[in-house]
This record gives C-alpha cells, structure tokens and sequence, in this order.
C-alpha cells in the first residue's frame, strides 16, 4: 500500500494532507505467454557461486528473450499494462563481508 501526499500553498499557507492509496493489479488469462510451456511447472535453481557475474538479474514478467535472465522486457509490459513487475536482482557482492 502507498501512501500518497499532496502539498498545497494558497495565501502563504502550506498545507499538507495524507491518504493511503491500494492498487491491485490482476492478470487475464496465462501470465507466461512462451517460456517452456512443454513443462508442467517452470522452476529454475541456481546456486550463488554459480552465478554469471556478481549481480545477477533474473525475469520476472515472463517476457525476456533471454529468459531467466531479465532483459528489460517488463518496461514495454508494465506500459501496456499498467503491471509493475520488476527483476529479480541478486547482487552477490552487496552480500560479501568488507574486508579489513
């Protein structure tokens, strides 16, 4: 839920109001439209250490090309849709103790 606020001047004077704003977002039909539908559930599992480089981003709206690897297909799909589907970002380097 989000909080939305509205700040107004009018004579000099500022003021301030507040109100909580629910969006829901529903899907029509199949949210995958093309990613291994042969399969009867699709899980991918990788293990940190196997990762590409030490961020990894990974789709979450099911349109990337290079699925599971997001390639900023959920832009054009949020817009058309109005969704607000986002990567999966996993920064393995956030993650790693500073060393002294």
């Amino acid at each position: 839920m989000a909080t939305l606020r509205a700040t107004t001047v009018s004579q000099g004077r500022v003021a301030v109001s507040s109100r909580r704003v629910s969006v829901v977002v529903r899907a029509d039909g199949q949210i995958n439209p093309s990613i291994r539908k042969s399969e009867e559930k699709v899980a991918d599992f990788v293990k940190a250490s196997e990762l590409p480089k030490p961020k990894a981003v990974f789709c979450r709206c099911w349109r990337a090309e290079k699925f599971p690897y997001c390639d900023g297909a959920h832009l054009k799909h949020n817009k058309e849709t109005g969704d607000n589907v986002g990567p999966l970002v996993i920064d393995t380097a956030a993650a790693a103790p500073a060393s002294q």
